[in-house]
C-alpha cells in the first residue's frame, strides 16, 4: 500500500483516499480511489506485471466493438498500475435471482454476441493441444493430489480417451471468434447507469462459439433450470443466425461445458493446495454436477462418469 500511495501522490492524486475494493483469484489486487463523490479503481498488478499488458491490449480490442469495459484514465506499465473507471460494486452474482436472471441473461448474450466480433488477431488459440492441458488439470490438481487418489493405468486410459472424445466435440463447432474465458457472473457488473460491464478479460483467445455462453450459462457459482439453461443457449444460435439443428448444438454446448467444468475442477483445487485460497473449495460440488449430469446423457462418456461417481 505504500508504494502505491507514493505512486499517486508523485501523479498528483495524492490527495484521493484509498481502500481495498477487491482481489481476484490470481495476485491482482484492487482499490477503489475517492475524492468527493467521484470515484476511480486502481488496478494493482505489480506482482503479475506480465498480466498488465494484455489487459491493455484486450481493452482495445473490446473498446473497438464497443463492448463496455472500464476506460484507462492512468497507466504505469513499469510498476503494474492502472487507474480505472469504477464500475461499481454490483455484480451479476449479487442481484441474480428466479425473476431477472433470464432478462439480464439475455443482455449479457448479447454482449457475447458483441465480443466475438473483436480482433483476434494474434490472439493464442484455443487448440487441441491446449483444451487437452486445461483438461489435464483435473487428474493433476483434483484427482491426485485433492482427492489423492491413485488411479490404474486402465482409468488413465479412460481419462484420455474420454478427453480426446470431449476435444473432437468442442472442435468440430464453429471457431475463431474472440473468447473472454472468465465471463460469468463474477466478471459481468451492472453499472451505475444499468449499463453491462465487462472485467477480467486478459486471458482471451481465439476459440469456440459455445466457451463463453456455457461459461455464462452454466456458471460455477449460481445454478439454473436445466431446461431454461437450454432456451437460452437456442436464444444465442438464432441471434447468430447459425444453421444448425438444436439436438447438435445443445451438443456442442454441453461438450464446451465439460471441457471448462473438467478444468476447473483441477483450477479450484489448486487455487486450494497451491495457493492457500480456500473458498473455491465451495464452488466444486457444483462445478462437479455439472460434469456428473452432462456426462450421464451421452453414452461415450460413461466410463469416465463411473470414475468420478467412485471416487
Amino acid at each position: 500500500m505504500n508504494n502505491i500511495k507514493t505512486w499517486l501522490e508523485s501523479i498528483g492524486w495524492g490527495n484521493w483516499s484509498i481502500e481495498v475494493a477487491s482481489s481476484d483469484a490470481s495476485f491482482r489486487s484492487y482499490y477503489r480511489l475517492q475524492k468527493e463523490d467521484e470515484t476511480y479503481i486502481l488496478m494493482d498488478s505489480s506482482l503479475l506485471l506480465e498480466s498488465l499488458p494484455p489487459f491493455v491490449n484486450m481493452n482495445e480490442r473490446l473498446s473497438e466493438t464497443n463492448v463496455r469495459v472500464p476506460r484507462i484514465i492512468v497507466k504505469n506499465m513499469q510498476l503494474g498500475y492502472l487507474i480505472l473507471e469504477d464500475f461499481g460494486s454490483t455484480h451479476y452474482l449479487d442481484i441474480l435471482d428466479k425473476e431477472n436472471y433470464q432478462k439480464l441473461y439475455i443482455k449479457a448474450i448479447d454482449e457475447i454476441i458483441k465480443m466475438q466480433q473483436s480482433n483476434t488477431r494474434d490472439l493464442p488459440a484455443y487448440d487441441k493441444e491446449f483444451l487437452h492441458f486445461e483438461m489435464d488439470l483435473m487428474q493433476e490438481w483434483y484427482l491426485d493430489k485433492y482427492l489423492q487418489i491413485s488411479t490404474t493405468q486402465q482409468q488413465k486410459k479412460i481419462i484420455k480417451d474420454t478427453l480426446e472424445c470431449i476435444t473432437n466435440i468442442v472442435l468440430e463447432q464453429p471457431q475463431g471468434v474472440f473468447v473472454h474465458r472468465d465471463f460469468h457472473s463474477r466478471n459481468i457488473m451492472l453499472t451505475p447507469k444499468d449499463d453491462i460491464g465487462i472485467i477480467d478479460f486478459q486471458d482471451a483467445r481465439v476459440g469456440a462459439i459455445t466457451y463463453d455462453l456455457v461459461s455464462l450459462l452454466k456458471d460455477c457459482y449460481i445454478e439454473w433450470d436445466k431446461e431454461e439453461v437450454n432456451e437460452l443457449a437456442l436464444y444465442y444460435r438464432d441471434s447468430m443466425g447459425l444453421d444448425v439443428d438444436d439436438t447438435t448444438f445443445i451438443k456442442w454446448f454441453d461438450f464446451m461445458g465439460l471441457q471448462r467444468h473438467i478444468k476447473i475442477l483441477g483450477i479450484f483445487s489448486r487455487l486450494h493446495l497451491r495457493d492457500g485460497k480456500d473458498g473455491y473449495l465451495k464452488d466444486i460440488p457444483l462445478t462437479l454436477k455439472y460434469v456428473l449430469e452432462v456426462g450421464s446423457k451421452y453414452p461415450e462418456l460413461n466410463g469416465l462418469i463411473s470414475l468420478l461417481k467412485s471416487v
